[in-house]
């Protein structure tokens, strides 16, 4: 079998010397050409360390009798575009990357490529290109940061940040928890978006067995990274392409993982649209049939007490795995020419999990106490539910896990708004009360570029008596980092002409998660029969007019003009 690089060779008689020209040598130009595809750049501490990473991949593969080429599309950070319109371009970054690194290996032809990122948009962007591309292929994930003092971390920003709003601590206190959050390089120490993909594509056999959540200045790291630039020659050889290794029994895999992490509710932005480039049909009522019964194992943040780097410590994916065991496709193929089942077995055998809690020990913790046991679970009905009624016709996303009790069923007041900033400006003055229901609207894909709700939900959720007496509900997304009585993704979105941008001030508001109902149920605080709903918003909808284009040109104007809803993925068509 020839390499895909030497049949381009054949045909593109340029190729040669240019490659010479940055420094091949001819002995070079007929080996295995190996990509090393990463978000590496000074951009924040998620990227700003996969250089070296990269650079030992790369070695590892020359070493091996490859020739490595490193390429770069470097991602934003999530918090630092949060609580600005920088937040807008977060989802659409996907996909650019997703685009960027789909001409980096087709223009050029690559027998394999090791691809390395840690972070929200940067690892769904590269197994979303990895299925596109369809070539021999292998994550490495940039690990998490070390958690700061007494256990801070980032996500608490948010809380402390509406707390000093309302002068509920100084200055100074909230400058000391702002300067020491982020002690490393990596992702943040929670279970956000940026751990929860990390552990996606570990659960899709995309990565090494145990290598998700590594510590970012972890030795493991780099042996992870050297690794994989072996395996990735090897791969090459082989011929095995991402789109025959990852099936749709994968990604239920990845979808019953990620009911025993209680992962981010991104997650169902970014499997869907990952599925779609392996060829695999994925939806939303994939999550809500395969949450229910799923036992929810693992009390880490932001739900839980212990920062994600523990995770790790305890076992990691392996570990979790192993006490969901029985519900997995252990025949699943992966990374390593192994089945799941075969990779969890040499684990088990190797001393894997022996080593991993050595750490855990030194923090004066067991392994139960972060990951629990399959019999002794935290909840044992997932962790998120798909509600759909006439105000969420093609449906919503909601943490159930992270809603209080006595908010599972309510029927709420709604309070619209047309912008997360207005609507954060009145929880703040105090002017949202106990029974209402926060809706925020024109904030989804075709609306802003879906950005995430993060601050609204952290000042709900900091108040005590807002976060167990009213529900935030929105065509946006959240933070990964998000906790509290928060719907999102309601679809279709207010942009569109959804259900939700006909919602007026006082209209009642049912929220039944297990029922999985989301209504609009009464107009001017009384309650009406559906057929009356129906007959005042199809009054109302003769009266709308859509919200001219907020953006017209560049990234977003692009991707606003042409995303996917968001129970689909919010991809851009």
């Amino acid at each position: 079998m020839m390499l895909k690089s030497q049949e381009t060779r054949a045909v593109a008689p340029e190729m040669d010397p240019l490659r010479m020209g940055m420094g091949w040598t001819v002995e070079d130009l007929e080996k295995p050409q190996i990509l090393i595809e990463s978000t590496y750049g000074q951009s924040h501490p998620g990227s700003a360390h996969l250089l070296e990473l990269s650079q030992t991949a790369a070695r590892e593969a020359d070493k091996n009798g490859g020739k490595a080429a490193l390429y770069f599309a470097t991602d934003i950070c999530d918090g630092m575009s949060q609580g600005h319109d920088g937040g807008n371009y977060s989802l659409v970054s996907r996909d650019v990357i997703a685009n960027l690194i789909e001409i980096h290996a087709k223009a050029t032809t690559f027998d394999a490529g090791v691809f390395l990122s840690s972070c929200d948009k940067s690892v769904p962007a590269q197994l979303m290109a990895i299925g596109r591309v369809d070539m021999p292929a292998i994550l490495v994930a940039g690990g998490v940061m070390e958690a700061g003092p007494d256990l801070l971390t980032l996500e608490q920003i948010g809380m402390y940040s509406a707390m000093f709003q309302r002068g509920e601590i100084t200055e100074e206190q909230y400058t000391y928890y702002k300067h020491h959050a982020c002690p490393s390089c990596g992702a943040c120490s929670f279970m956000g978006t940026a751990c929860t993909m990390q552990i996606m594509a570990e659960a899709l056999g995309l990565m090494l067995p145990g290598s998700a959540l590594l510590p970012a200045t972890s030795p493991e790291l780099r042996e992870t990274a050297r690794l994989a630039g072996a395996r990735a020659l090897q791969l090459a050889r082989e011929g095995v392409t991402a789109r025959k290794m990852v099936t749709r029994e994968s990604f239920e895999n990845a979808i019953l993982v990620h009911a025993a992490i209680s992962g981010s509710t991104n997650t169902l932005l970014h499997l869907p649209a990952i599925a779609r480039e392996f060829g695999v049909e994925l939806d939303a009522e994939d999550f809500d049939k395969m949450h229910r019964g799923a036992h929810y194992l693992l009390d880490v943040r932001p739900a839980g007490r212990w920062p994600a780097e523990y995770v790790s410590y305890a076992g990691g994916v392996p570990r979790v795995m192993e006490e969901i065991k029985s519900m997995l496709h252990l025949d699943a193929m992966t990374v390593t020419g192994k089945t799941l089942g075969e990779n969890l077995e040499d684990l088990k055998n190797s001393g894997f999990y022996q080593r991993r809690e050595e750490r855990l020990k030194k923090a004066g913790l067991s392994r139960r106490e972060v990951i629990r046991s399959f019999q002794e679970p935290i909840g044992a009905d997932g962790t998120v539910a798909v509600l759909k009624g006439n105000l969420a016709p093609q449906g919503a996303v909601v943490k159930h896990s992270a809603v209080p009790k006595r908010m599972h069923k309510a029927i709420l007041r709604a309070r619209p708004f047309d912008s997360e900033e207005e609507a954060i400006a009145a929880i703040l003055r105090r002017d949202i009360q106990p029974g209402d229901a926060v809706l925020i609207r024109y904030e989804g894909p075709r609306g802003s570029g879906m950005p995430e709700m993060f601050y609204t939900t952290e000042a709900i959720s900091s108040d005590p008596e807002l976060s167990a007496s009213i529900a935030l509900i929105t065509d946006g997304r959240f933070s990964g980092a998000s906790k509290g009585p928060a719907i999102g993704h309601v679809s279709p979105e207010a942009a569109g002409g959804g259900p939700i941008a006909l919602v007026e001030e006082g209209d009642l508001i049912e929220i039944d998660i297990p029922a999985r109902v989301l209504r609009i149920c009464g107009i001017a605080g009384e309650n009406r029969t559906p057929e009356e709903i129906d007959s005042v918003l199809t009054s109302r909808r003769e009266h709308w007019q859509p919200k001219p284009l907020r953006y017209q040109t560049g990234a977003l104007g692009l991707f606003t003009k042409n995303a996917a809803p968001p129970m689909l993925g919010g991809y851009m068509i």
